[in-house]
């Protein structure tokens, strides 16, 4: 069922606790919507209230985007980097709507993104470290032109990172992804990185790797 009642459209899996239930939203990649990543929350643990949100800008004919991506001759492939900016801060502000209209433990929130859903999670976690707590970030990287320039201000130290990758993503280069590692390194946030033999997707021990390493977080 999908709930309109919060600034952005989401569907909803309960959690089985009554009060105090950790939370975990997911961010789905361009040109899909919130049942893409949603077919997972039957696998992932009970006790988890899940929310699987829909992008804000519709795509034709279908699916939706977080951010827009052009192609013209000039300059390739590239990201509209002010509306990627916008969505962090609508996220942001969902997370709290969220906590607000839901019984959660507020000290046990995680984002799952994948794709543009991947490269928008690093970006609020690392805007709004105070926001959440475990980010599981799938076939993205960290597009630092979205992230503030005071990063070495902030508190990381609560924040934990599970990133993955296709070593064969024919969409987002490994390559990319293989840089995040070192990037959280250098600002000493906990993180775990694995790739798996496939391309852009979530192959099935991937999704058993990280739903483990949920299981010991929440």
């Amino acid at each position: 069922m999908l709930h309109t009642s919060l600034s952005l459209d989401y569907v909803l899996r309960p959690s089985n606790l009554k009060e105090n239930a950790p939370l975990l939203i997911m961010l789905h990649g361009y040109g899909s919507d919130e049942n893409d990543l949603f077919s997972f929350a039957n696998e992932l643990p009970e006790e988890l209230l899940i929310v699987s949100v829909r992008a804000p800008y519709k795509m034709q004919p279908f699916g939706n985007a977080w951010y827009a991506i052009n192609f013209d001759a000039e300059k390739g492939k590239w990201s509209d980097n002010e509306q990627a900016k916008q969505s962090v801060e609508l996220i942001a502000k969902f997370i709290d709507e969220v906590a607000n209209a839901y019984n959660i433990n507020k000290d046990s929130i995680t984002l799952l993104g994948f794709s543009q859903g991947s490269i928008l999670s690093y970006a609020v976690a690392l805007t709004y470290p105070e926001k959440v707590k475990n980010i599981i970030a799938l076939s993205g990287y960290i597009n630092q032109d979205i992230l503030p320039k005071n990063l070495n201000e902030h508190d990381y130290s609560n924040l934990d990172f599970y990133c993955s990758h296709g070593n064969a993503d024919q969409v987002i280069p490994p390559d990319w992804a293989r840089q995040t590692q070192p990037f959280l390194n250098g600002l000493h946030i906990k993180n775990t990185y694995s790739e798996f033999p496939v391309g852009h997707g979530v192959a099935p021990q991937n999704f058993y790797e990280f739903r483990e390493w949920l299981k010991k977080r929440i």
